[in-house]
This record gives C-alpha cells, structure tokens and sequence, in this order.
C-alpha cells in the first residue's frame, strides 16, 4: 500500500510542477508587478507646489497641456492636483526613480491611482523587488492589491502548501 501513495504522490507532484509555470512562471519570474505614479504630497504648501510646478512645466520639459485651461485636468481650485499632473509626467520622463520625483520634497510616488473625473494619470510599473520597468502605455490603473500577474496570491499559496503536504505524505509513506 504504502507503494500506491507513493505513485499518486508522484504523479500529483509532476502534475503540480507541470502546472506551475503556467501560474507562477514566466520571463519575470513570477514577480509582482505595481503601478506607481509620482504625486505632490499632502501638506505640502500651495507656494511651494506652485514655484516646482512651475519648473515642471517650464525648464523640466513636463507636458502640461491637460492641465491648462479647458485640458481634461484643469482644476484651477486645487494646486496640489495640477502640481500631482505635472510632477507625474516629468516623473514618468525621467526615470521613475525616487530622485525624480521629488521637487524639493514636495512630492512621493504612491501605489493609488490619483486620476479623477475625466483627469486620467499615466502610470510607471514596478515589480515586487523594487526596480522600476518602464511605464504603461494605459492611462487607466489597477487598485494597489491586484496581482497582474494571472494569478492570486492565494493560488500561489495554495501551490506552496500542496507541495509541502505532498512531501510530507511521501516523507511518510516511504518510511513505513
């Protein structure tokens, strides 16, 4: 008997590591990949934002065409979200990096989605270890917690732990 555990064991184990790649694998090696967008932080003073945007528009070579008046992200109320425009898209130009995206401090890249209404941000991708790998040709973002990579962290979880059982069953069928 214990020689019939043994066999489904194995099969169950090949048909897993089969499997496996079609979830998990890939050219990124499975890495979770984030959206990141550069925006001009909460408490940041509005004269502040207005001398970095400023420079965003003018000497930083930002395109701030939707900002101005009559643009989709004209908001002539708020500072801080033409400022989070601006700074996003020189952000997006140059690197993506933290450097980029700073503005004296005035500025962070966040994980949430800033568009609104009709104002849509272009997103730079990340993946899970940090380094930064260009920026999507979609305005349109995903919410912080979806995997793009085709498969949920639970279902990869679930692999783990499959794995795991299965060793043991087999660390156990073979000793008795």
């Amino acid at each position: 008997m214990p020689t019939i555990k043994s066999f489904v064991f194995s099969d169950s184990l090949l048909l897993l590591l089969l499997l496996s790649p079609f979830c998990h694998g890939g050219s990124d090696g499975g890495a979770v990949k984030q959206e990141l967008w550069c925006v001009a932080k909460n408490n940041a003073e509005d004269a502040a934002l207005q001398t970095a945007l400023d420079w965003a528009c003018g000497a930083g070579g930002a395109d701030c065409g939707p900002i101005q008046n009559g643009g989709p992200c004209y908001d002539v109320n708020s500072v801080q979200n033409t400022a989070s425009y601006a700074f996003n898209d020189y952000f997006l130009k140059h690197g993506l990096t933290d450097d980029s995206c700073s503005f004296n401090n005035n500025a962070a890249v966040t994980s949430l989605n800033p568009s609104y209404g009709n104002c849509k941000f272009p997103s730079g991708m990340s993946v899970s270890n940090g380094s930064l790998i260009g920026s999507t040709p979609s305005p349109i973002g995903l919410g912080p917690g979806e995997n793009m990579s085709g498969c949920s962290k639970a279902s990869l979880g679930w692999w783990f732990w499959l794995l795991g059982i299965g060793h043991l069953l087999l660390m156990v069928s073979v000793s008795a």
